[in-house]
């Protein structure tokens, strides 16, 4: 049988697939032009459009486990509906569904209720699955940070002072690579379960800025909590409603904070057999990076 990876060019899915790639099992990468898709040996780039029924329908045939990823975007909860109901249709129970953290309290925040929303439709159906709620990525800060740090020295993500658990994409990758495996191999559909993907720290704006300076020996300065400048730079390179929707997200971490329990980062440790990494550990491998 197969397993059909959805999202699989984005940061997660790729670094997912070729996490199974290496086990050398049958796996199928979702992606809407598979002639332009670039997967490593062993992947089958598999066409599909999640809102396209009838495409979905031939990339479910024959799958065993179903990892369903949907990019944020204003189709996001239609299109995991649907992908659901088919794999339901097409006799799939084996489902791992990446959502996201605090997704059932920070419902203001629409991506963070459409991911909600699909947790309750696989409970309320009883679709057998394990649910990833990753917490915010390191490598986020890499992608869109660079120039301000490495130049006037400024952090200028307004995650605010109550502490966000971020999490490095490779872990992510890691225990989502173990949950499809433990699913696809297992000899009956196994009983649901929710894992809170998150870093080892409760991260502040000053102590990250306070993490920076100290690798680039210079001064860097934490920009703080007014999270409207940040959607009005948003908006200049994505849409409207994306901007906004990430304001509303970093409200909510100024308010309220992402921070993980103990319990969590417990379990991190246990399900990666080391401690997850941590920030300190991102930021000086992405110095080197930089610096190469």
């Amino acid at each position: 049988m197969t397993i059909l990876i959805t999202g699989a060019t984005g940061t997660i899915g790729s670094a997912l697939v070729h996490q199974l790639a290496d086990q050398h099992l049958a796996v199928n990468a979702l992606t809407r032009d598979p002639g332009k898709a670039k997967l490593p040996a062993w992947v089958t780039p598999v066409a599909g459009d999640m809102l396209d029924v009838e495409s979905m329908r031939k990339a479910l045939k024959g799958v065993r486990t179903l990892f369903l990823l949907n990019a944020v975007s204003t189709q996001e909860l239609t299109e995991a509906v649907l992908t659901l109901n088919l794999a339901r249709e097409a006799g799939i129970e084996r489902v791992v569904y990446f959502s996201v953290f605090n997704g059932e309290s920070f419902t203001n925040v629409p991506h963070f209720t459409s991911k909600y929303t699909i947790e309750r439709m696989i409970a309320q159906m009883g679709i057998p699955a394990t649910i990833l709620r990753p917490n915010c990525f390191m490598q986020n800060d890499a992608l869109f940070f660079k120039d301000a740090l490495l130049g006037p020295g400024l952090y200028p993500f307004p995650i605010g002072e109550k502490g966000v658990s971020m999490v490095d994409v490779r872990d992510i990758a890691e225990i989502a690579a173990g949950a499809v495996l433990q699913r696809e191999q297992a000899t009956q559909a196994l009983p649901s379960e929710v894992i809170n993907l998150v870093g080892p720290d409760a991260l502040t704006g000053s102590g990250i800025a306070k993490i920076w300076a100290q690798l680039l020996d210079k001064p860097v300065t934490y920009t703080g909590h007014d999270t409207a400048p940040f959607e009005a730079r948003l908006a200049h390179h994505a849409p409207g409603w994306m901007a906004m929707d990430m304001r509303l997200m970093l409200d909510r971490f100024c308010s309220d904070g992402m921070a993980a329990t103990s319990a969590d980062v417990d379990k991190m440790t246990k399900l990666l057999g080391r401690k997850a990494r941590s920030y300190e550990d991102f930021a000086a491998e992405t110095l080197v990076k930089w610096q190469g």
